[in-house]
């Protein structure tokens, strides 16, 4: 019984160690920063309301972030929940104390009423994934 509770022990003490040592995908740079310290991304905002818009406009919003880590910020993806929804950002190192954007346009064109839309961000940050939301309501001019 000792011997099983000991393999037990064992294997999760592994599991728990190795969840945080994958490897990344990405341009090669992860490794070098997570040797010498952790990038922290920070949002000013998470969720973006652009409020009432025309159908037919493409809405635009910029979400600022910040590394409040000690290694080089590294976006690897933003990925929206929708094809009408294009988030782009510059894919370049943020360094310590340095900030950075990831713009977001959304374009209402075939849409109508209070529409929620996700962003899906991933880097090699403490927090790997973050969740942006933004909303609108589109308003059809022919129907008002």
């Amino acid at each position: 019984m000792k011997r099983i509770f000991a393999y037990s022990l064992l294997v999760f003490l592994i599991s728990a160690v190795g969840c945080g040592t994958g490897t990344h995908k990405g341009n090669g740079n992860q490794s070098a920063a997570s040797d010498t310290g952790k990038a922290v991304i920070s949002f000013t905002e998470y969720e973006h309301d652009f409020g009432k818009v025309k159908a037919g406009e493409k809405a635009t919003c910029l979400f600022s972030f910040s590394n409040t880590g000690t290694a080089d910020l590294i976006v690897n993806s933003a990925v929206a929940s929708c094809g009408c929804t294009m988030p782009k950002y510059s894919g370049k190192p943020v360094g310590p104390g340095k900030t950075g954007t990831i713009k977001v346009s959304f374009d209402t064109s075939g849409r109508n009423g209070i529409q929620t839309k996700t962003i899906t961000v991933r880097s090699n940050a403490t927090m790997p994934v973050v969740i942006l939301k933004i909303t609108t309501e589109v308003i059809n001019i022919n129907n008002n």
